[in-house]
This record gives C-alpha cells, sequence and structure tokens, in this order.
C-alpha cells in the first residue's frame, strides 16, 4: 500500500491515475509529477518499489502545488469570506443554490435537493 499525503493510492491503477486520487492533484499534472520522477507511465501502484515510491514521494513535496487538507482549507475560507460579505456569490453558497449563473426554474436537482411537492389551493 503506498501512501503519499496522507491519501491510500488504489493498487491496481496506472501510477498518472492513483495520483488523482489525491486532492488537488488532476491528470495533467498527475503526468508531470511521474515524468519528473522518472518513473513509466504505464506502472502500476503495486509494481512501484520503494525507491520510485521516495522519488515521487520528493517531487510531490517540492512542487507548489497547494493539495488535501490545506486546499480544502483554503477553498472553505474563501467561500466562507463570500458569505461574510454578503456578496450574491455568498448568498448562492448560503442558500445552496448554484453560485455562476445556471437557472433553477427547472434542473438544478443536485444542488436543491429533491423535490418538495406544494398542495395547490382548491377553489
Amino acid at each position: 500500500m503506498v501512501r503519499l499525503v496522507g491519501v491510500d493510492l488504489p493498487r491496481n491503477k496506472k501510477i498518472a491515475y492513483a495520483l488523482t486520487y489525491i486532492h488537488g492533484i488532476g491528470i495533467t499534472s498527475a503526468k508531470q509529477i511521474v515524468e519528473l520522477a522518472n518513473i513509466s507511465s504505464d506502472t502500476r501502484i503495486s509494481d512501484l518499489t520503494t525507491e520510485e515510491s521516495i522519488a515521487l514521494r520528493k517531487v510531490i513535496e517540492e512542487s507548489d502545488l497547494i493539495l488535501e487538507g490545506d486546499l480544502r482549507r483554503f477553498n472553505g475560507l474563501n467561500i466562507k469570506r463570500l458569505n461574510e460579505i454578503n456578496c450574491h456569490r455568498g448568498k448562492r453558497h448560503r442558500n445552496s443554490l448554484p453560485v455562476r449563473g445556471q437557472r433553477t426554474r427547472t434542473n438544478a436537482r443536485s444542488r436543491r435537493g429533491s423535490k418538495k411537492t406544494v398542495t395547490g389551493k382548491k377553489k
């Protein structure tokens, strides 16, 4: 089991795709990290040697990426700031509505939750 930055990487995946399990590393930066560590992109996590895992850890530490807890904290503080200054985006975050201008009359179900039926008035 390989553990990097506090995340257990899945054993059976290729190394570039396994690195994307770390919050803050996408596929592009994962491929760059693998290239900098001089590891074959076809290598699976279960086939990594200790030297290769040490090289990976070293490359990740030397990179200027913000990862895992620090990134989550950074994003949380940004959302908290938007809420405190009471801007439009902050209000949308607060009410669990789409923030980036999507329509909500229809769609937006994943953000708004399941439908709440309202009984109609009888005439």
